[in-house]
C-alpha cells in the first residue's frame, strides 16, 4: 500500500536538513520497497511568502489527508516584525491543533561516542542517560487567552494557562504507555506549588497511576526538574509534563547529548498519523553555509517509520547507521567539539553507506 507524506521543508536550515532526511527515505524506500509517496508543501516563512499566511488551508488539508508529515524548522529574522497570529511560528501550533497532536514525544539519549561533546562532567557523562520527554502539546499557555489591556501601570500583556482534566489524563496515558515497555517510571513535572492548573495536573496523574500499577511514578517542581536534569540525567526515564515546561526541558536535555541538532520529536494523536521534525530551529545564521546537522531530521525520518508505518526493523537500520557513523568519528561542526568536521551532505552521504 502506498504511505503518503507530506514533506514541508520550512525555513532557515529547513530545505537543507529535510534535503538530506529525503534522500535517506528514498533509499530506504527503494531497498525494502516501502511504497513511500513524497509530496512538497510549505510552511511558516516559506508559506507566507507564498500564501500570506503561516499556514495555508490548502495545506492543513493535505496534511489531513496523507499518512504522516516531517518537517524541517520555520522562522526567521525576514519576518520577525509580522504581527503575532502571521509569525511563521505560528503554523507550528496551528498544523498541531488541526491535525490533534496532543503528546509530543522527544526521546534524549546520549551516545557513547559523544561523551565528550556533552556538557556533563565527565563523571556523570560516564553514567550514561536514556530518557524521553512527553510534552503535552496542544493546551496550556500556547493555547490559553492572551492579550493586551490597560491597567494602573499602563500598557499590560496576559498569557493564561488552562488545562482540563481530558488533556492531562490523555497525555498521562501516553507516557505511562511508554513506560511500560521501558524501564517502568515516570517523572510528573509541575509547579504544583504554585499554580493551580499543575495542581490539576498533579492530581488527575496520581489517579492515572491507580490504573498503572506497575509503573512508578514522582512528582517533581519544575525548578528542581531543570536543576536535576544537569545534576543527574540518569534518573530520569519517562518525563511528562505540560507544554511550556516541555518545550524549554526538553531544549536543555537536548544539549546534554551533544548538540540540539541530533534530537528527533513525534507529534501525535490518537491514530498513527504523526508529525516528525527535529526539535532545533531554523538556525538562519548558518542558513546555506552547509554547515547544518543532518541526524536529527534523518532521525525524525526514523521514528516516522516505525511509529506511523510500523516499520521497526527499516526504522533501526537508519538509527544503526546514525550510530556506525558516529562511532568511525565523523562529526559535523555542533559536535566537532572544536576537532575537524564535515558538511550537511557529506555526512548524510557517510549515513547512506551504511545503510
Amino acid at each position: 500500500m502506498t504511505k503518503k507524506v507530506l514533506v514541508l521543508p520550512g525555513d532557515g536550515i529547513g530545505p537543507e536538513i529535510i534535503a538530506e532526511a529525503v534522500k535517506v527515505l528514498n533509499l530506504a524506500n527503494k531497498k525494502y520497497n516501502l511504497g513511500l509517496e513524497l509530496v512538497d508543501g510549505e510552511l511558516g516563512g516559506a508559506a507566507i511568502d507564498k500564501h500570506g499566511v503561516p499556514l495555508a488551508d490548502s495545506t492543513l488539508a493535505l496534511a489531513r489527508e496523507v499518512d504522516a508529515v516531517l518537517l524541517g524548522a520555520v522562522g526567521g529574522p525576514k519576518w520577525d516584525t509580522l504581527a503575532g497570529h502571521l509569525r511563521p511560528e505560528r503554523a507550528l501550533l496551528g498544523i498541531r491543533k488541526g491535525l490533534g497532536l496532543y503528546a509530543n514525544i522527544r526521546p534524549a539519549k546520549l551516545m557513547e561516542d559523544l561523551k565528550d561533546a556533552s556538557p556533563l562532567r565527565r563523571e556523570t557523562a560516564d553514567k550514561g542517560f536514556d530518557l524521553i520527554i512527553v510534552r503535552e502539546l496542544t493546551g496550556g499557555l500556547y493555547f490559553g487567552k492572551s492579550g493586551r489591556c490597560q491597567s494602573e501601570n499602563g500598557e499590560t500583556a496576559f498569557d493564561t494557562e488552562t488545562y482540563s482534566v481530558k488533556e492531562v489524563r490523555r497525555i498521562g496515558k501516553v507516557a505511562f504507555d511508554l513506560a511500560r515497555g521501558r524501564h517502568g517510571h515516570v517523572t510528573s513535572i509541575d509547579k504544583a506549588n504554585v499554580i493551580e492548573s499543575s495542581r490539576l495536573w498533579r492530581e488527575v496523574i496520581h489517579r492515572l497511576a491507580a490504573q498503572y500499577p506497575d509503573v512508578e511514578v514522582s512528582d517533581m517542581l519544575v525548578d528542581n526538574a531543570a536543576m536535576q536534569l544537569i545534576r543527574d540525567p540518569s534518573q530520569f526515564d519517562v518525563i511528562v509534563t505540560s507544554n511550556m515546561f516541555g518545550d524549554i526541558l526538553s531544549d536543555e536535555a537536548s544539549q546534554l547529548t551533544g548538540s540540539i541538532g541530533l534530537l528527533p520529536s513525534a507529534s501525535l494523536g490518537e491514530g498513527r498519523r504523526g508529525l516528525y521534525e527535529p526539535i532545533h530551529g531554523s538556525a538562519p545564521d548558518i542558513a546555506g553555509t552547509g554547515k547544518a546537522n543532518p541526524i536529527a531530521t534523518i532521525l525524525s525520518a526514523a521514528m516516522m517509520l516505525k511509529m506511523s508505518f510500523d516499520l521497526p526493523l527499516e526504522a533501526e537500520e537508519i538509527e544503526s547507521a546514525v550510530s556506525a557513523v558516529l562511532s568511525k568519528g565523523w562529526r559535523t561542526a555542533d559536535i566537532a567539539a572544536g576537532g575537524p568536521s564535515i558538511g550537511c551532505e557529506e555526512m548524510t552521504g557517510k549515513i547512506l553507506a551504511e545503510i
